[in-house]
């Protein structure tokens, strides 16, 4: 349901420091452990070149990328919740940051690695004695990535959300967060300020049995030098044919 029928802003749908090292779509292979129905360990080794135009060519002709996470459930108060830490590491060669500003025609020179490691967590505080499946809580995000290849040099966030506490509105879902984005000290200041953050807020209303609704709010300040401020107004309508 993440960035479909929950938060629309990335920050809040992944960990952000991993995109350096993981492409948006590309081929690879993994494996997963289960507890019951529930992925506790996973390994993937991936192409670090993204695939989202093009077939299955030269596959890791530029390198691999290799990405682990162990999410283990955990139960506080007779709560549940869960912990995650995870962690990338590719040897695609990528810019080096520090070096972005060069004169006209001179080559990029690149560094031949970059990783991240993350920890995320979600935590029940309310759940419903009729439906164990039903509640809210509050959940957080924090990442640290390679200074020398990362456009980000960390990453925190955290919110609250879950099924609307409204009585008569159990169907209905709710959202609100806070991210953190400080950028990585090897970018030319000329590029970047030292973060960005943001926050959002969505309420996801079940119209029918097979419509729901979610007005957005964000406000967002970008990390670039001389752009305002974002005030963003959004509507998402999902439709279960």
């Amino acid at each position: 349901g993440r960035g479909n029928s929950q938060f629309m802003n990335a920050a809040f749908v992944v960990n952000p420091v991993a995109f350096r090292t993981v492409p948006y779509s590309t081929y690879g292979a993994g494996f997963v452990l289960l507890e019951g129905t529930e992925p506790i360990f996973s390994f993937m080794a991936i192409d670090p070149v993204d695939h989202a135009l093009d077939g299955p060519t030269n596959l890791y002709g530029e390198g691999v990328t290799l990405a682990a996470e162990l999410r283990l459930p955990m139960c506080l108060m007779g709560l549940p919740g869960h912990q995650l830490i995870g962690g990338t590491w590719s040897n695609r060669n990528v810019p080096d940051l520090s070096r972005l500003l060069l004169p006209p025609g001179a080559a990029l020179p690149t560094v031949s690695e970059s990783w991240s490691l993350y920890w995320n967590f979600d935590q029940y505080l309310v759940v419903d004695a009729c439906d164990p499946t039903r509640g809210w809580g509050v959940f957080g995000r924090a990442g640290v990535a390679d200074d020398d290849s990362n456009p980000l040099a960390w990453f925190l966030s955290f919110g609250c959300g879950g099924n609307s506490p409204l009585c008569g509105r159990e169907a209905d879902t709710f959202g609100m967060g806070w991210y953190y984005a400080p950028a990585s000290n090897q970018l030319p200041g000329l590029l970047l300020g030292d973060h960005g953050q943001g926050v959002e807020c969505y309420y996801n209303y079940a119209a029918t049995p097979w419509m729901n609704i979610s007005p957005d709010v964000q406000i967002l300040d970008p990390a670039r030098r001389g752009v305002d401020t974002a005030f963003v107004l959004g509507v998402r309508v999902n439709i279960r044919l």
